[in-house]
């Protein structure tokens, strides 16, 4: 046997029991985060204290015409994104996985989710209230909230997001699918891209450590 005959022998072999044996890398495991998680964001440090970027107060109307603030959230975690009930591209995959976060968390009053419209023309209290009960959520944790579109647009550097009127996009508004954690204090604490199954995966595991904390 000549070596180019040995050489395409042992590729045969070794293909041959990849077959047998399975050869493919187990999937990976997300990895989840142990420890506090950071607070993401700017920081200054004043005479020896360290500030961090916090979320600003706001006011926003839910699916029900219940004005919703800061307040709401006293003392809770809560999921922001930001979305248009007519969105024919990221929004309905985004909901989905978010279906996954308040299906997880629905019994837990230490956590809730807002989602903010960027379509406040369109998107008035009855479109909310129709669009939360297509999605099956119940009344209680998640707001599907509206607004004055400027302070819509304007809050959304604060909580990480991307929103901009744009015709040329399907839609007509550029935005992101990114999930964004705020813990009690109004600190940025995680995100994840909600377009992504296993970044939404480690981003339960973010939100279970957050609620853990003391």
């Amino acid at each position: 046997m000549n070596s180019k005959t040995y050489l395409s022998f042992v590729f045969f072999v070794a293909i041959l029991l990849c077959s047998i044996l399975s050869c493919e890398e187990p999937p990976k495991k997300v990895a989840l985060s142990t420890g506090p998680l950071p607070i993401l964001g700017e920081k200054e440090e004043i005479d020896g204290v360290m500030n961090y970027h916090s979320v600003a107060p706001f006011k926003f109307v839910n699916q029900y015409g219940d004005t919703i603030t800061e307040k709401t959230f006293a003392d809770k975690a809560y999921v922001v994104d930001y979305f248009f009930t007519s969105c024919p591209t990221i929004c309905p995959k985004v909901k989905e996985q978010e279906l996954l976060i308040y299906d997880t968390f629905k019994d837990n009053n230490n956590l809730s989710l807002l989602s903010v419209s960027i379509d406040p023309k369109y998107d008035k209290v009855e479109r909310l209230k129709w669009y939360a009960d297509k999605l099956e959520v119940e009344k209680g944790n998640w707001h599907f909230v509206t607004g004055d579109k400027d302070f819509i647009y304007d809050i959304a550097d604060d909580f990480f997001h991307i929103a901009i009127e744009d015709q040329d996009v399907p839609g007509g508004f550029d935005h992101d699918g990114r999930l964004v954690l705020v813990d009690k204090n109004k600190h940025i604490r995680s995100f994840c891209n909600g377009l992504d199954e296993k970044d939404v995966e480690r981003f339960i595991g973010d939100i279970k450590n957050l609620l853990s904390e003391k």
